[in-house]
């Protein structure tokens, strides 16, 4: 255990920035159950770090004070991205940049993809973690949304043992999740789609940005008609969602038709967007839409591709 003190914590804003201005404690545990322990003693007064590129800024700035710290950072085996018959298994040490460059998340998961290789900087994706992306539940989370409309469930452990979320349950607004205070993520588990091709676009300020508003789809056509449609929406709501209501509507259109476009608008009546620093309410609630547009339409010319490629 190692405790880090700073006498006299005056206001963030009279310091250099990298100096978190209040006391706590540190742990390192080297199992699961070491670190549930840990979570299960101190409950709420406990935050744990990963990669910790939320949690270490929330601190720094004052947003969050822990009287303890537990770093699973040297926890072994959970940092993994491997194929288990229809699913993939992500553990919850993998990092951005291990997504964006292993081959099973561009061949089986191009939404996640199409994510991760724009998310932050590369120095950032070095360490930030795919759990703590999610766990962060920020509505402006990018992984979030591919990951929604691949329908995963998050592994949870705690001092009962493991439990399955369903990753549409997952989220209960910004900044909060239905994990208890003594359970830890354990892995992301992911059914491997049959057929259907996904795509996840954004806008933001710049390219390292959070996301004014952001989109992924699962799409799967028969002759040019939708059979299927997931759909999934960040930054216009308190947390990252599908938007179930939009999907039924797509299915049986023709791609590229204006009934497409017709039926998006339908996109309002299951988004909240909010007016922040980033853009206003008015402006997300239109720009979600073309951004569902515009995924929907990428999805399609990967479509499009692999059957003039057969």
């Amino acid at each position: 255990m190692v405790t880090n003190k700073v006498l006299n914590p005056v206001n963030i804003n009279e310091r250099n920035s990298r100096i978190i201005p209040f006391e706590f404690e540190y742990y390192e545990p080297r199992t699961l159950e070491e670190a549930v322990d840990i979570l299960h003693e101190l409950g709420d007064e406990a935050k744990v770090i990963a990669g910790g590129t939320d949690l270490l800024v929330k601190m720094k700035t004052g947003q969050v004070h822990p009287r303890v710290v537990v770093n699973i950072k040297k926890i072994p085996g959970l940092r993994y991205i491997r194929e288990e018959g229809d699913y993939i298994r992500i553990g919850a040490l993998t990092t951005l940049r291990d997504l964006e460059k292993h081959e099973v998340v561009m061949r089986h998961l191009p939404a996640l993809y199409d994510a991760v290789k724009k998310m932050a900087s590369i120095q950032v994706r070095t360490v930030a973690t795919l759990a703590g992306n999610l766990c962060n539940a920020s509505p402006a989370a990018d992984t979030a949304p591919p990951l929604l409309v691949y329908d995963p469930v998050i592994v949870a452990v705690g001092p009962s043992g493991e439990r399955q979320i369903p990753l549409r349950e997952f989220f209960l607004g910004p900044g909060k999740t239905v994990l208890k205070p003594w359970e830890i993520v354990k892995e992301v588990v992911i059914p491997k789609a049959k057929s259907g091709y996904s795509a996840f676009v954004k806008i933001s300020r710049t390219s390292v940005d959070i996301a004014i508003a952001s989109s992924a789809v699962y799409l799967d056509v028969k002759e040019d008609v939708i059979s299927e449609a997931r759909i999934a929406v960040g930054s216009v709501a308190p947390v990252p969602l599908r938007a179930v209501k939009t999907e039924t509507r797509l299915r049986g259109l023709r791609m590229g038709s204006t009934e497409v476009m017709i039926a998006l608008q339908g996109l309002d009546e299951e988004i909240s967007p909010i007016t922040d620093v980033r853009a206003t309410a008015e402006y997300r609630r239109h720009v979600a839409k073309v951004l569902v547009w515009d995924a929907l339409h990428l999805a399609y010319s990967r479509y499009r591709e692999r059957v003039i490629n057969q």
